[in-house]
Formats: C-alpha cells, structure tokens, sequence
C-alpha cells in the first residue's frame, strides 16, 4: 500500500519540529550567554568608558586641552552604561555564540566540511579584532586630532571668537563604536569571499577582473561608514583593498586544492581525461 500526500507530510514533522527545537536550544544559549556577559560588562561600564574614551583623551592632552565629555540628560550616563554593557558584552559572548552557530550547522556537513569550518571560525574574531585594533591604535588618534586642529581657535589666531571642544559622551562613544563595528565588519571579506568561493560562487579570476569595481565599492564604504575626513576614509579602504587582494589569493588557492581533490579522485576510480564528461552533454 503506497502512502499517501497526507503521510509524507506528516513524516516531515519530525524533522522540522526537530531542527525548530534545535535551533531554539541554541538561540536560548546564546541568549543567556549574552545577558551573562552583558552584566559582567556593566559591573566595569566605567572601564570600558575609559578603554574606549582613552583615543579623544591622548589628543586633547597633546593639545593642552582638558579631556572632558558631558551629558545633558539625568539618564543619559545611565542609557550609555547600557550601551556598552551591550557593546562589550557581544565580544565577550561571541565566541559561545559562534559555537553554537557551529554546532547547528554541523549535523548538516560531511566531516570534511566541518574540518574546513574551523578555519574561518576563528579568522572570523581575529579580523574583527585587527580591524579594532587599527582604528584604536592608528585611525582614530589621527581622526580626532585632524578634527580637534581644524575646529578648536584662540584669539592668538586672529579670530575675534574663539571655539573649544565640547564634547557630549553619547556623540562620541556613537563615533567610536561605529568606527570599531564599520573596520571590524569591513575585515570580514576574506571570509566571505573565501566562503564564496568554495561553494563555487565566485572565483579567482572573476575577482580579478572585478578589481576596478571592487575599489570604486571600497572607496564609497569607506566615505559612507567612516567620518568626511581623508585620513579616516584612506584608513578603511586601504587595508580593505589589500584584503581584497588576499581574497583573491585564498580563493585561488582553495579552487587548487578542489582541483588537486578532484584528480585524486578520479585516479582512485581508474578515470582519465578522456573519461571527462563534457560539460556540455
């Protein structure tokens, strides 16, 4: 007796009733996993303020300036605290939550593929974090000390009103994070390329020839994600570029080894070239 519509759709219940609670397991994880990190990032808000203040406060040393920011609102200090309990907090769990992206994903991969995972597992944090480092160490001192030189004057200037750095906490720490999300995101294309590439939706070549483009793109992200001054915007979209490059070449060198895998293959099953199939056919 053969089954019926109605039976086959019964039977894939299970399945997805199965992956929906699997997938709720691993929401909840990361869930707690964040909130956990997020109240250990509160208890050092007043850290992680200095950490990430420490950049606009070397400048305005070095021009003599008091390193001041204020708040206008009771409960702006309060809501900011928040903020970077959320900040701080989403680097300190990611690694859980990577893991529990990972162990969804995995059931549904060949050994082989989740040997290949791990890779970009961990280069996924360690290029969000050089893209930090860079802005924390490099672009953003530059930055403020361009914008502190060209807007701060004093009456030995010629000017008959003088203008001071005023700066407001929730302004600033705004700047400063999207400055760190925009380097930390941008340093995520090899990644993505290399990911592209393996599944065989992108190649080598084709980025090659794509080069021109993919400036003109890096050139109008750097403008739209980085402060209007040339300094900041050079400090994205160079190393973005050369990270393209590097692209280029890890896909490169993942189409060799499918092709080194490919002919090891065939050779274990006994097959020539002549025994191609012709792609046409």
């Amino acid at each position: 007796m053969s089954a019926s519509p109605d039976d086959d759709i019964e039977a894939s219940k299970a399945p997805l009733i199965e992956h929906l609670s699997e997938l709720r397991s691993r929401l909840i994880w990361s869930l707690w996993g964040l909130a956990g990190a997020m109240i250990v990032c509160f208890v050092f808000a007043k850290h992680i303020f200095d950490l990430l203040t420490d950049p606009l406060r070397g400048a305005l040393l070095a021009r003599g300036m008091e390193p001041m920011l204020i708040y206008t609102a009771l409960h702006e200090k309060f809501f900011t605290d928040l903020r970077l309990s959320l900040f701080g907090g989403f680097f300190l769990a990611f690694p859980l939550i990577a893991m529990q992206v990972y162990k969804f994903v995995a059931p549904g991969l060949y050994r082989n593929e989740r040997g290949a995972f791990w890779p970009f597992l961990v280069a996924t944090p360690v290029l969000f974090f050089s893209g930090a480092c860079l802005v924390y160490f490099f672009v953003a001192p530059l930055a403020f000390g361009f914008f502190l030189d060209y807007g701060t004057t004093g009456a030995e200037e010629g000017v008959q009103t003088s203008t001071e750095f005023l700066g407001k906490v929730r302004e600033y720490l705004d700047l400063m994070m999207t400055f760190i999300l925009a380097f930390g995101i941008c340093f995520q294309l090899p990644v993505l390329l290399t990911l592209l590439g393996r599944a065989g939706l992108v190649t080598s070549e084709g980025l090659g020839r794509t080069r021109k483009y993919a400036v003109v793109g890096i050139a109008a992200a750097a403008a739209i994600l980085t402060p209007p001054d040339p300094l900041s915007q050079l400090g994205l979209a160079i190393p973005v570029y050369g990270l393209y490059e590097l692209s280029i070449l890890l896909v490169r060198l993942a189409e060799r080894r499918a092709a080194e895998r490919e002919a090891e293959l065939d050779e274990e099953l006994g097959l020539g070239p002549e025994d191609a199939k012709d792609p046409a056919e």
